[in-house]
């Protein structure tokens, strides 16, 4: 009866605040979106300036989706002055390739552009003089993949991890910031007062903000797969259940963390510590090419698990019992987290 009672105050206390259920139910929909829009925008073909090079290998070029400036000379500076990717010259019967860099990865696709045009002009040249050749080179090579298909783009693989991100990181500031404004009010200290013992305490505000963080989590995920198309191969209940569980995590990291904190700006500076880690951990860049020690670190962060399941199940197709381990290592976080929260309210009240 006292726990109901505590869940339909926080209830009524956070449907009264029109900011907060925006920053939960809206803020991450529109970050989603624009990060959705940012990742698959149309790519720019490269820039492409030539000195001395034979037609032939400029069409090639050309059918490459790279746009080719010829020029008779090029000076030392034609580059950076025509906002060149790359100039292209031959010299002594060598070619020469010279990449503007500033921006590394596309440097590298137009290197491998190049690359790949000069082998095809190489293999079209040997036909020419050994025709026996053409049922080899000529011939179509039939491609597969384990997943995803020829239309799979880098925001596919990213999409998983952000659904999961987005949930966890709204929902931590939700909750933290909601306990520590009822210690701030004094409301916390008042309640503690009364024979309502700790443990119904933290399940109160669990549930109580919980129903808030089901209700987020549902529409970030329906939201992601229905509005945005983002790839879904597995079970849509799967991902609910990965998400759901990973904001019992955020919600209980949140509420143990602001007992830590005297204001709301310290509750913030938890961000960079608690929130900020995790995701360089969560599969958004390589583990395998990480330190060991690093690679450590990861397993004891929930988004590593978590990002691990989202991606298993949504860009591979995975069941539930693939990603038994990842749900196992999170209801295993949330569990440390709720005991440790039980022992938190212990310094405001002794009982």
């Amino acid at each position: 009866m006292r726990i109901t009672a505590l869940i339909k105050r926080i209830a009524q206390q956070l449907l009264r605040d029109k900011r907060t259920l925006g920053l939960m139910f809206v803020a991450p929909l529109l970050i989603l979106t624009l990060m959705f829009f940012l990742f698959n925008g149309n790519t720019v073909d490269p820039k492409l300036g030539v000195v001395n090079i034979d037609e032939s290998l400029v069409t090639v070029l050309k059918k490459a989706d790279i746009t080719v400036k010829e020029y008779d000379k090029a000076a030392k500076n034609t580059i950076t002055d025509d906002n060149l990717d790359g100039l292209l010259e031959q010299e002594n019967g060598k070619m020469k390739l010279t990449l503007q860099n500033d921006d590394p990865s596309k440097a590298k696709a137009l290197q491998m552009k190049v690359n790949q045009a000069a082998a095809s002009l190489v293999q079209a040249k040997l036909i020419q003089q050994n025709p026996a050749l053409a049922g080899i080179v000529g011939q179509k090579m039939e491609t597969k993949y384990v997943y995803g298909d020829t239309d799979t783009v880098f925001f596919d693989v990213l999409s998983p991890i952000l659904v999961g991100f987005f949930v966890f990181f709204f929902v931590f500031i939700i909750s933290g910031i909601g306990l520590l404004r009822e210690r701030t009010t004094g409301t916390l200290e008042r309640l503690m007062s009364t024979p309502i013992r700790r443990a119904e305490i933290v399940t109160a505000y669990l549930v109580g903000y919980g129903i808030f963080a089901v209700i987020q989590t549902i529409i970030v995920v329906l939201y992601s797969i229905n509005v945005l198309d983002i790839v879904l191969v597995g079970s849509i209940f799967h991902v609910i259940l990965i998400n759901l569980l990973l904001a019992l995590v955020a919600l209980s990291l949140g509420i143990l963390l602001s007992s830590f904190a005297a204001s709301e700006f310290q509750m913030m500076q938890f961000i960079p510590i608690a929130v900020v880690p995790q995701v360089f951990f969560a599969g958004i860049f390589p583990l395998e090419g990480m330190a060991n020690w690093l690679q450590a670190i990861a397993k004891i962060m929930p988004l590593y698990y978590a990002g691990d399941a989202l991606k298993s199940v949504m860009y591979k197709g995975a069941g539930l019992g693939d990603i038994s381990g990842d749900l196992t290592a999170l209801v295993i976080f949330a569990a440390i987290f709720i005991v440790l929260n039980i022992f938190a309210l212990k310094k405001y009240r002794t009982l």
